[in-house]
């Protein structure tokens, strides 16, 4: 087994690294040099062979399968288990209509959800009755109630980055679905480990992934409870019948329409360079840049959010919109959570100890 790269080795892969000091990756994360290289010969393959042939298809084929199995490893699971999407939010969604919720079903949920739950669940509210209930975050766990269908909500909160007690959620009984928004590529996951039964996570963020990129796990014994919403040529055994024939085996069976050369081998060669570097390692340096960040942002007197073991840092300021344009000013790429009134930064594997100093100092 290869030991871990060096910080300034790992940091090298990243060009905006040489000019930004990049501390938003739960937005969009950073960019390897490696995607352009990918992604440029992949390009200029196809403008100079055509995108036509039963070879084309299958490396098509081929090139999402790569990355089915690199998503599947980030989050504990088996590939077959996995589908791939083109956001978090898709693939909340694509859980909430597939279970075929009805009037009067109850979906919890925290008051830290992100857009990406909330608007799913206004439409099944709207749509279908269902009664979504609000709760505080940490109090999710003990508000499960019979009646409850789903429990909807994130692995770590987009806000502040406290992190959900999975293991209490699962023993009040009730069907999980997580949002892996800040989770997925930041912190250890394992989807069997947490029991959960489902899990959509996002490719640009922590994955460092393109736009439109993201993947759904959904446990084995749950697959079969959730028709396809947005069916496709992946979603039938038989392309030959599809009118006649069963759904495809396998998780993949949910998969966001045809799959796309170039998305697939951006994030391939995102998920090379990360996996390259070792996920233990990249998990344990994020969340113990972002905890020291935590720490010296207390020491100057600032209000930090609750967190747990994640990589957001949230720190409370009278106007968090003019704190982003400042610190841009200086050269440090955070954002704002206007609604909290707080200021967040995304800490990576690839952000040094030096970086995070001039944050705490700057802030």
């Amino acid at each position: 087994m290869s030991s871990p790269p060096s910080a300034p080795s790992f940091r090298e892969q990243f060009p905006v690294l040489e000019r930004r000091v990049y501390l938003n990756a739960g937005t969009e994360g950073p960019v390897p040099q490696a995607v352009e290289d990918a992604v440029r010969a992949r390009l200029r393959l196809d403008l100079t062979e055509g995108r036509v042939g039963r070879a084309y298809f299958t490396e098509l084929m081929d090139l999402a399968e790569r990355a089915r199995v690199g998503y599947a490893t980030a989050m504990g699971a088996e590939p077959g288990e996995v589908a791939l999407t083109s956001s978090t939010t898709y693939g909340v969604n694509t859980v909430l209509a597939g279970l075929r919720l009805s009037a009067g079903d109850e979906i919890l949920t925290s008051d830290q959800e992100h857009p990406g739950v909330l608007v799913p669940l206004r439409r099944a509210q709207l749509a279908q009755r269902v009664n979504v209930r609000v709760v505080p975050f940490a109090d999710l766990p003990g508000e499960v109630r019979p009646r409850t269908r789903l429990v909807a909500c994130s692995h770590v909160s987009w806000i502040g980055g406290e992190v959900m007690d999975v293991a209490a959620l699962r023993a009040a009984g009730a069907p999980i679905l997580l949002d892996a928004a800040q989770a997925l590529g930041a912190i250890t996951v394992d989807v069997h480990e947490l029991g959960v039964d489902f899990y959509a996570g996002s490719g640009q963020k922590w994955m460092c992934g393109p736009e439109g990129s993201g993947a759904l796990y959904v446990r084995p014994d749950r697959l079969d409870e959730l028709e396809p919403p947005f069916p496709g040529f992946s979603s039938v055994a038989d392309h030959a019948s599809p009118l006649e024939s069963e759904l495809a085996p396998g998780t993949a069976r949910l998969d966001d329409g045809f799959p796309s050369a170039l998305r697939s081998t951006w994030a391939l060669a995102s998920m090379e360079v990360l996996a390259g570097a070792g996920w233990s390692w990249i998990h344990e340096r994020a969340a113990a840049g972002a905890a020291l960040l935590a720490e010296l942002l207390r020491a100057r007197g600032h209000a930090v959010a609750p967190r747990g073991r994640s990589t957001l840092v949230s720190w409370a300021t009278e106007d968090a919109d003019a704190e982003v344009s400042r610190l841009l000013a200086e050269g440090v790429i955070v954002r704002s959570i206007p609604a909290a009134g707080l200021v967040r930064a995304s800490v990576g594997a690839w952000t040094s100890e030096e970086e995070i100093h001039r944050l705490a100092q700057l802030a």
